[in-house]
């Protein structure tokens, strides 16, 4: 094993402008990309790029054609004609023709059909004509010998249409680029080929401690193939440098393009440099932006070979930064700029100075605003990306953003499905992914983004006007009553409808079996207990605090008790891995992972409007769904809830207020 002093550092960290035009410099003058061309048939062209200016082997159309249904003629023998002044013409020299038929020999025009009267011994004409009217000439629309298509143009649909109509039936193309995938580690394994190797054995069963499914290399062929290319992915590389180079100079045999991913950055088993260094050069080791800081970009074979980070949001990033443009410049065309838009950030952003920070977001209207919410900025978190609305970037001179500072985004979905995002935030519950995939069931094209910031955190973002609704289940110690008093005291003058979603169980999640034997609050104080909490702000943070107190429990007798969750998910998923024996959470969440249930009892989850959107479509629509027997139907199956008035609008019950309000 390599000391600490030999592991390799940075080579270089620049902007990524600076090291893209590096890489761009070097491989021009190594002659890369070649001029590489190929031909394909006409109707197999979409998508590709034309490597020469097509012309036209036909005209289109290739004969004078009527336009209209009516009578050919020529036009001189309709002069003068008029509704009271008609020209009578013969049958020969007023010829019946239907639209799309060649012009009979002798015409010139076309007379519709409804401004003749058929009369005895011919056709009484109502109207004069000009030549050529209502006639399609040769050519009118494709002429032979006209460029059809320049070069270095994406084939559409409508090119192909064209294409064919000038009798052009393949085409000549920029070949799409070879892209060779290598991924690498000793902790990376294919699932397919585990599981094919150990039939009837479950996903989770068959991975190690340590292990980790490879799944960037899917990921990059679908962008290079979205971005025209082909990928080839290789088997994963064990972390051995001779392994490592043998792997890229056998890629590079065919491949216009090798990425490594995987093993660029500066640890002791990290190759990718060292090997691209030992068969060409390194160019740049490193870059100022975050995620996806460790990527080496170098030459080998006069072929760009990339190294990407292991992380799968560093690994995507640094794709789009680099390979889109190096597949660009190889079909000699752009890509069009993602679309963007003006939004308001949600809450504070802060970066460090010196990089480029690309943050995730969901974005979503309420009332007349955009707002930005940052997602999780982990570099290992895939599901960022997938739950992404786009991208905000925070420049390398900056500290950050602060909240409410109006920013751009990068969008990853359409405008129109932007606005037409329903925005919650607050209390966790695996039935908001219900309420999320129900919503886009029942009404295409509709979404629900989801903020779990805990309940008071609904209710805060309520009163900053950043989300449509907040999810709560906030108890109120002195009266015992849900939500209603905390309403009161966060939002005293934002008037608000509350309607139940569910009742649900709450409890301890224990290992199965209740190994430890933990029944009650008490037992968390047990030196041999090990708790996971939620986040401060959380209602189920509060149920345990009240609890603890109710009981005379300090919580500082309860180890863990400072290690925060933000969902109920997360806290069954670290008792379910060991790192804790207890946590408080939802029998769904328990049930979800086969872990048991301590009951503590049962709680009303409710979801908070502000008055003023009580009316509007998106709230509209969600009640439907939420009031569907369906939906109640799905959340029953979860396990651990109580649809009994879900859906329903609740009223305060509070004497000091002067009795019910709604």
């Amino acid at each position: 094993m390599e000391s600490p002093s030999e592991r390799q550092i940075y080579l270089t960290e620049v902007p990524w402008e600076e090291a893209l035009l590096q890489l761009r410099t070097a491989l021009r003058q190594a002659g890369w990309p070649p001029e590489a061309v190929e031909e394909v048939p006409a109707w197999e062209a979409l998508g590709r790029v034309t490597a020469e200016p097509v012309v036209a082997r036909l005209s289109s159309p290739h004969y004078h054609a009527a336009a209209m249904d009516g009578l050919a003629v020529r036009a001189a023998d309709t002069f003068g004609a008029s509704e009271t002044n008609p020209v009578v013409l013969p049958p020969e020299r007023a010829v019946p023709v239907n639209t799309g038929q060649p012009l009979p020999p002798g015409c010139d025009a076309v007379i519709r059909i409804e401004e003749v009267q058929p009369v005895a011994g011919g056709y009484e004409i109502l109207a004069a004509v000009a030549p050529w009217q209502d006639v399609r000439p040769i050519g009118e629309d494709i002429i032979r010998a006209e460029m059809i298509l320049p070069s270095n143009h994406v084939v559409r649909p409508q090119d192909v249409g064209a294409l064919l109509a000038g009798g052009v039936l393949s085409v000549r193309v920029r070949r799409r680029p070879r892209v060779a995938i290598i991924p690498s580690g000793d902790e990376v394994v294919d699932l397919a080929a585990r599981l094919a190797q150990l039939p009837g054995l479950p996903p989770d069963a068959a991975l190690r401690p340590g292990e980790v499914v490879e799944y960037n290399s899917h990921v990059l062929a679908g962008l290079i193939q979205e971005w025209g290319g082909e990928a080839e992915r290789r088997p994963v590389v064990r972390d051995d440098e001779a392994l490592l180079r043998r792997a890229i100079e056998e890629a590079l045999e065919k491949a216009d393009v090798v990425v490594l991913n995987a093993g660029s950055s500066a640890g002791t088993r990290d190759y990718a440099a060292r090997s691209i260094a030992a068969l060409g050069r390194v160019l740049v080791h490193g870059v100022a932006t975050r995620p996806g800081k460790p990527v080496v970009l170098g030459i080998a074979e006069g072929k760009p070979v990339l190294g990407l980070p292991g992380y799968p949001v560093s690994a995507y990033l640094a794709a789009q930064l680099f390979l889109q443009p190096l597949l660009g410049d190889f079909l000699h065309r752009t890509f069009p700029s993602p679309p963007r838009v003006r939004a308001f950030c949600t809450r504070r952003i802060p970066s460090p100075p010196g990089v480029e920070e690309f943050v995730r977001v969901r974005v979503g209207r309420v009332r007349d605003r955009l707002l930005a919410s940052p997602i999780s900025r982990g570099a290992g978190v895939i599901t960022s990306l997938v739950n992404a609305d786009g991208v905000l970037r925070i420049p390398r001179g900056s500290q950050g953003l602060a909240a409410g500072a109006e920013v751009e985004v990068e969008l990853s979905r359409p405008r129109e499905e932007i606005e037409r995002t329903v925005l919650l935030s607050g209390s966790d519950d695996l039935i908001l992914d219900l309420l999320a995939d129900e919503l886009r069931l029942r009404f295409p094209g509709w979404d629900l983004a989801v903020a779990p910031v805990g309940s008071l955190g609904g209710l805060a973002a309520l009163k900053r006007g950043e989300a449509h609704l907040a999810s709560a289940h906030l108890l109120d110690e002195e009266t015992g009553e849900y939500n209603f008093p905390f309403i009161r005291r966060v939002l005293p003058d934002l008037p608000v409808v509350v309607v139940n979603l569910a009742y649900r169980q709450q409890g301890l999640i224990v290992r199965p079996g209740n190994p430890l034997g933990i029944s009650t609050f008490a037992d968390l104080t047990r030196p041999e207990v090990t708790f996971i909490n939620r986040q401060k702000g959380a209602g189920t943070r509060i149920l345990l605090d009240i609890e603890l107190a109710r009981q005379g429990i300090d919580p500082k007798q309860i180890r863990g008790y400072e290690r925060e969750e933000y969902t109920h998910m997360a806290v069954a998923a670290a008792v379910a891995s060991g790192s804790a024996d207890a946590g408080l959470g939802l029998y769904s969440a328990a049930r979800a992972l086969g872990l048991d249930f301590v009951l503590v009892g049962e709680e009303r989850y409710d979801l908070i409007v502000p008055r003023d959107l009580w009316e509007t479509e998106p709230i509209a629509l969600l009640l439907e769904v939420i009031r569907s027997p369906r939906f109640q139907e799905r959340v029953r199956a979860l396990g651990g809830y109580d649809t009994r008035q879900t859906g329903q609008v609740l009223e305060e019950k509070d004497k000091s207020r002067g009795g019910k309000e709604q």
